[in-house]
């Protein structure tokens, strides 16, 4: 067994993902350099995952792997009947849906709706002009989910956008979104997803009815669209700060924190990669407070949540910036870089997470540290004394650091000075935003004398962005996905 199999996380993402997303992720684990699991267990669970669906041929393919395993039924399904089957009904619901197939061919009666606001309104319209009524637009639902069910994703976005634009079912609406989602997920369609992830939260945090109002329910959608929200974050160009928007949001925090420990692993790899941002604001991505100083939030919820969940990704900044602890951190760091390797959201990123972390690491050392070992120093990034020589150059060459640093060769150190600090300068720094501070506290009273009411204190937000997304598909297995348990009302319930 290997001694990282501790870290995979797998077994507990699966539960939270459609099994058409969670084939992904076995599917990464049988391509992994050094196995975590016996290649029987992993085709067992992929037969057990994919006969769930309706991807009869690849159910088939998968069952003759696995016959004659232990724990495996002797008696495989009759997979041609499946099959017949399978086209069949796909044939009866598209000939339930062809009278508004028919009216979405029309690109101005589609832009013509896409552009009214009232759904019910659009109903009306449309019984009115074209004939149709509300079952033959839900037969347009019905029949995109079955073709997601099979793996026709591109058909499956299509057709539930054109759904969501004709139906004014709250509940139909819901369920074609998640759909909606894990098709554009799996279709390596990022912007799309993007804008999916944002409806959802709107959806899930304004819920249109009681059922969806109930605390439970609301808890367990946020849950879902944390986990699901993965795929698009770790493949968007500005993935990685749209995941630290919506993770440290308060509602989706608290989500987490309650349900879902282990999702802090991507916080603070999301934190660490968007580092290089250096403090430089940035547009929101998913319109709501950016992270100014990622690292640093992070943090507090690391030590705060250390009791909850830690690994040697956690454990990095808990070491680092908890405990000062550099021996640990070096050790923490060695460790992660295999768990980078076998996680099916960082291993694209591996490079970039430690190329982060050890400035990190430079950061504080050089902060506490006037003259530095160059040697000991590349121990603690896990260097070559070599390598640790030009990792040091372009440290010193990093102007964000604010030091005036000289390399003596002959006694192998680093000499490292800071500017003194006059006391202007010091007056300058402490006073700097007392003009603003007072000016806003002037602003407040003046609206509180004016309305008799208090003051407003909803104030945005500056940040953060991350330095940019890994494009593609959703995973190297990508047209192939699952889940174990699945939205109420969602596409992923499969027959």
């Amino acid at each position: 067994m290997s001694e990282y199999l501790q870290y995979d996380l797998t077994r507990t993402l699966i539960p939270n993902l459609d099994r058409h997303l969670a084939l992904t992720l076995i599917n990464h684990l049988t391509e992994l350099d050094q196995p975590l699991y016996a290649v029987e267990e992993l085709q067992k669970a992929q037969y057990e995952i994919a006969k769930g669906t309706n991807m009869i041929d690849y159910a088939k393919q998968l069952a003759e792997q696995v016959k004659g395993m232990s724990g495996v039924d002797d008696k495989m399904p009759d997979f041609a009947a499946l099959r017949a089957e399978t086209m069949q009904k796909n044939e009866q619901l598209q000939k339930s849906a062809e009278p508004v197939l028919k009216v979405i061919e029309n690109p101005e009666v589609v832009d013509r709706l896409k552009g009214a606001v009232d759904k019910q309104r659009n109903m009306e319209l449309l019984q009115k002009e074209y004939n149709l009524t509300l079952d033959q637009v839900n037969a347009l639902y019905h029949y995109g989910h079955y073709q997601y069910t099979y793996g026709g994703y591109e058909g499956a976005a299509s057709y539930l956008y054109h759904f969501l634009i004709l139906s004014p079912s709250a509940d139909l609406n819901l369920s074609a979104h998640w759909g909606k989602l894990c098709s554009n997920i799996l279709c390596g369609e990022w912007d799309a997803a993007m804008a999916e992830v944002k409806d959802l939260r709107d959806l899930i945090d304004n819920p249109q009815t009681a059922d969806q109002a109930k605390p439970s329910v609301q808890l367990q959608a946020r849950t879902w669209l944390l986990h699901w929200s993965l795929f698009v974050f770790f493949n968007h160009e500005n993935g990685r700060q749209a995941l630290l928007e919506l993770f440290l949001s308060p509602a989706y925090l608290n989500t987490m924190q309650t349900a879902a420990p282990h999702l802090l692993r991507y916080v603070v790899a999301a934190g660490i990669l968007s580092r290089a941002s250096g403090g430089k604001a940035a547009p929101s991505v998913l319109g709501s407070r950016t992270i100014r100083d990622p690292v640093k939030e992070v943090t507090k919820i690391v030590l705060m949540e250390e009791y909850n969940y830690s690994d040697p990704i956690t454990g990095f900044l808990k070491d680092l910036y908890g405990d000062f602890d550099f021996e640990g951190a070096q050790e923490r760091l060695r460790v992660a870089e295999q768990v980078l390797e076998n996680d099916f959201f960082l291993f694209n990123f591996t490079a970039d997470f430690l190329e982060n972390a050890r400035w990190l690491v430079s950061e504080v050392y050089c902060r506490i540290h006037r003259r530095i070992d160059i040697t000991d120093f590349s121990k603690r990034l896990n260097l070559s004394r070599e390598d640790g020589e030009k990792w040091i150059v372009n440290l010193i060459r990093d102007s964000r650091l604010g030091i005036d640093a000289k390399i003596d060769l002959q006694a192998n150190m680093l000499h490292i000075s800071r500017p003194h600090q006059t006391p202007t300068a010091t007056l300058i720094e402490t006073t700097r935003s007392l003009a603003f501070r007072s000016q806003a506290i002037h602003y407040a009273m003046t609206k509180k004398d004016q309305t008799g009411g208090a003051p407003s204190t909803n104030a945005g937000r500056g940040g953060n962005a991350g330095r940019g997304g890994r494009q593609g598909g959703a995973s190297r297995g990508q047209q192939q996905q699952t889940q174990t348990q699945q939205p109420a009302t969602g596409v992923a319930q499969e027959a």
